[in-house]
């Protein structure tokens, strides 16, 4: 299933507000794409230039504390790399990007 055949309340619940913008986080991203969170980054820094920060941004740390905070994740558990929330123009631009999912 591609993310166009996808509810839209499967995708709304994962969408986040930081910094004023509506995010979706990179592991929600390669999910909803069905592709690993590692292979989507991979891609992002192989075509970084395509991407400005109005596209993409890596969380702060604060950011990373408040998101822990309001899921009730482990301090273990997890991802060790911090996380790239994806803008709208961004998860477009990602969907660009040899996707096979998106295709």
């Amino acid at each position: 299933m591609d993310a166009a055949d996808l509810p839209w309340e499967s995708i709304a619940q994962r969408i986040l507000v930081l910094r004023g913008q509506k995010v979706l986080l990179d592991a929600d991203l390669a999910d909803l794409y069905g592709v690993d969170t590692r292979r989507l980054n991979e891609q992002v820094r192989r075509n970084r230039e395509r991407f400005p920060v109005d596209f993409i941004f890596e969380l702060s740390v604060d950011e990373i504390g408040i998101l822990k905070s309001q899921f009730a994740t482990s301090s273990w558990g997890g991802k060790r790399k911090t996380p790239l929330a994806f803008t709208e123009h961004g998860a477009i631009m990602a969907a660009a990007h040899g996707h096979p999912a998106a295709h």
